[in-house]
């Protein structure tokens, strides 16, 4: 553990991309392709851009800093929050102030931009707290844990595939798996990093997961991973909801690890109007026994489903099915 010879803050500091636009030739822009964004992976992969002449990438930011500790305990000045983008390959930098919000300086927005010309493959975007401390300005007093990594090239938002997908035959592996053995899948968020657990045994599963184009498998194929991911939102936003710190007043906390992004990505869908913080403390109270826990069972499959894009890829299911259909008969 490094040691500072100034006092710097306790709390977390956490970040996470809320947009991304690409920017082409003629200054048009497009919105990155939701699933191109992960909020639990901590990754952006702007190879799942739907043009391949975009010439930047604009990221809006939104960074949430322990305001309270910041104002009781009164050892900082002139407080700051930046994001820094910054790739190795390259010596790329940039650096942009973030505005502060209106609760109190806890949540700051901003936007950052990466030039497709100066960045190669990976660029890691962090967020620091800088304050002056005893005089001395431009001193780091809190850094974001985890930075998030914007891949040039990816097309799949993984770092490192620590958000792992692998295949096992539910009936012959661990013993708890076997009770599962008639499922397609298994969301398993018991590690550092949710897995999902495709069962081999389940016939033709692998091969519609795999499928690709417009042939049925590929159009059927498109609807099941979407069905896949919204088991995934789900099953880590319980996992979330259930694990929270509470601070003495009974308040709950944001995780500072996925969980948080978890929670702050899908708590606008399950109490919309409400801020975050007063709609985590909603969510925990009904949870805990003290409201209408099933009552918001929906709104959690709702968020879910938004997030894994369920709607669009039905849609385009039906219009395949109906593409195939017409040309059987033709």
């Amino acid at each position: 553990m490094r040691a500072y010879p100034y006092p710097r803050l306790t709390g977390a500091v956490t970040a996470r991309v809320t947009a991304v636009r690409l920017r082409g030739p003629g200054e048009t822009r497009e919105q990155l392709d939701a699933r191109g964004c992960s909020v639990v992976e901590r990754v952006v992969a702007l190879g799942m851009a739907e043009r391949d002449d975009w010439q930047t990438a604009r990221l809006s930011l939104t960074a949430t800093v322990p305001a309270r500790e910041i104002e009781t305990k009164g050892h900082w000045s002139d407080v700051a929050v930046v994001a820094v983008l910054t790739e190795g390959a390259t010596n790329a930098r940039t650096v942009v102030r973030l505005d502060p919000g209106a609760e109190g300086g806890r949540d700051w927005t901003g936007e950052i931009e990466l030039d497709r010309d100066d960045h190669l493959d990976r660029a890691s975007l962090a967020v620091h707290v800088v304050a002056t401390v005893g005089g001395i300005a431009g001193r780091i007093i809190a850094s974001t844990d985890q930075e998030w990594m914007i891949d040039v090239a990816a097309d799949a938002p993984l770092r490192d595939r620590q958000l792992d997908v692998s295949t096992v035959s539910f009936a012959r592996s661990a013993e708890w798996l076997r009770s599962f053995r008639d499922a397609p899948w298994i969301v398993d968020t018991s590690g550092r990093m949710p897995t999902v657990r495709l069962n081999s045994d389940f016939e033709g599963l692998i091969a519609l997961v795999e499928a690709q184009g417009s042939s049925a498998e590929g159009v059927v194929g498109e609807m099941l991973l979407a069905q896949m991911c919204a088991d995934v939102w789900t099953a880590v936003f319980h996992t979330a909801i259930g694990d929270l710190e509470i601070e003495d007043d009974g308040t709950p906390l944001f995780p500072p690890d996925w969980r948080g992004a978890v929670l702050r990505e899908m708590l606008p869908d399950i109490v919309p109007g409400r801020s975050e913080e007063d709609a985590l403390r909603e969510v925990h109270i009904r949870r805990t026994g003290e409201g209408g826990w099933t009552d918001l069972q929906p709104r959690i499959q709702y968020a879910a489903a938004r997030r894994a894009e369920v709607p669009k890829a039905l849609a385009a299911t039906v219009r395949g099915i109906e593409r195939l259909d017409q040309e059987t008969h033709a």
